[in-house]
């Protein structure tokens, strides 16, 4: 077989050499067409080297074609992995640092909350224009498997106003499905799932284990799981409101809802500092930051390591090369997609990208009927939803007051501000990021005359309920000494 599959944002290194080494671990793929595009030539470059690295070591004849010209890496694409950052780390600490003035804290910011949604702000204005080079360039039948957060809200414009058919893939759903069968002392292959509902809020609807149904025995199970019983605290409590157990990590998922992290004072309550993702202030910008100022010092060092072996037993749990296997050699593949819901879901808007069961194969991505979600599950959905749908329409027309409502609508936002403070907090984000907001710029330039004026004042100086150090090259080269 052979094709083109090309990789936008290729330096993000752990998505593409996994994500590569995966397609490549399919036998009918040795064959394929491989190009890389970044904006950034320097990583660029280093992410090349090293999966051509892995490539040649696999006795494949593929040169990887890397470029930064993005027309020329999609043409005749037939599929398209997304992994971009718009605006890097240093935009994205914006996404995090201006709402902690006004107390909005966040362990994430890259999936709703205002984090997540002025991220979108900057990434769909991309994505469009992702797809309109793949309209001009790519093959006819071209699919983009995206990874870019805000998963939803990316994976809903490239649809509905970019035109191109884009499936949303995410890897929460595999990871709650681990820690089910571990409370249950179970191997994961043992318990067969469905999850139905949005990315980052999909609810395990179905749990069981040679034919018994294990949902009622959940919540015990992880209240007496002597690890998870700690750092799950905010996914055990929804759990026992609403039923059913979420995918989302007990960081991610914390702000997504108005519950967990409106009172600064409460917020240790429901977290764990054993690792970022279970509700550290900013940790997902610690970790980034940390990696990133650590990759340059430890680049050599991975091209001295043994090289990736593509074979299956080697495979990981990412959907997107099963997705392409699927539709190539028509092998059956169910995963969990996010996809427009068109009736999937009854209960929630049809317009709306939900994440849901889905099967594979040389006829298509398939998506079977889930039905009603049950209600209070599908309401925490639906109050993303309207979030979402605002967020994206504001970024494709640059609509300043839809965008402030949908900081209003945000659960958690709503949760800790009032309107005058959401105002000006979006007034502050706008301008802290003009450079990467284009569709924004008459708007900013008010924006900025306001912000001579404050009528909210903030506290500059506080850094979050729970916020770790981020560690310098010289404490990282100290602690992998140790």
């Amino acid at each position: 077989m052979t094709f083109k599959v090309a990789f936008i944002g290729a330096g993000s290194i752990g998505f593409t050499r996994q994500i590569l080494k995966d397609l490549l671990s399919v036998k009918e793929f040795r064959n394929i067409e491989i190009s890389f595009m970044d904006i950034s030539e320097h990583n660029l470059e280093m992410v090349r080297a090293l999966c051509q690295r892995d490539i040649d070591s696999n006795n494949l004849s593929i040169k990887i074609v890397a470029t930064t010209d993005r027309k020329e890496a999609l043409r005749n694409a037939k599929y398209v992995f997304v992994t971009v950052r718009v605006g890097g780390l240093e935009a994205f600490a914006t996404d995090v640092e201006i709402p902690l003035k006004y107390g909005v804290d966040q362990c994430v910011g890259d999936t709703l909350c205002a984090g997540g949604i002025m991220y979108g702000q900057r990434g769909i204005p991309v994505i469009l224009g992702i797809c309109e080079d793949i309209r001009e360039v790519s093959r006819k039948d071209c699919i983009i498997l995206n990874h870019t957060n805000p998963n939803a809200m990316i994976t809903w414009a490239a649809n509905q106003f970019g035109k191109v058919p884009t499936i949303g893939l995410c890897h929460g759903v595999q990871g709650g499905h681990q820690k089910i069968a571990d409370v249950f002392g179970l191997k994961k292959e043992e318990i067969d799932i469905i999850c139905a509902g949005i990315n980052h809020q999909t609810w395990y609807t179905q749990i069981k284990h040679k034919g018994e149904d294990l949902t009622g025995k959940l919540l015990e199970a992880f209240m007496n799981h002597e690890e998870y019983s700690k750092t799950e605290k905010v996914r055990i409590d929804m759990l026992k409101r609403f039923g059913y157990f979420s995918t989302e990590s007990n960081g991610h998922l914390s702000e997504y809802v108005p519950w967990y992290r409106k009172r600064i004072s409460e917020i240790n309550d429901w977290i764990d500092l054993s690792s970022w993702i279970n509700g550290e202030t900013a940790g997902y910008l610690r970790v980034c930051t940390e990696r990133r100022n650590w990759f340059e010092t430890d680049f050599p060092e991975w091209m001295k390591e043994e090289p990736y072996i593509y074979d299956e037993e080697h495979r990981g749990h990412e959907h997107g090369s099963y997705i392409v296997e699927g539709l190539e050699t028509g092998r059956i593949y169910r995963g969990h997609f996010n996809v427009v819901n068109n009736g999937c879901i009854s209960n929630l808007p049809d317009d709306a990208i939900v994440e849901v069961p889905g099967y594979v194969d040389a006829n298509g991505v398939n998506i079977p009927k889930v039905g009603d979600l049950p209600l209070g599950c599908a309401a925490v959905c639906n109050s993303s939803i309207q979030v979402q749908r605002m967020a994206v329409l504001a970024a494709v027309n640059g609509d300043e007051k839809l965008l402030k409502q949908a900081m209003m609508m945000d659960p958690l936002v709503g949760a800790v501000l009032n309107p005058n403070e959401i105002w000006q907090m979006t007034d502050e984000m706008l301008v802290a990021c003009e450079e990467l907001l284009p569709q924004y710029s008459q708007v900013i330039e008010k924006a900025k005359e306001r912000l001579l004026h404050k009528e909210v004042k903030t506290d500059d100086s506080f850094k979050g309920a729970a916020r770790l150090h981020i560690k310098t090259v010289e404490e990282l080269k100290q602690e992998k000494k140790q």
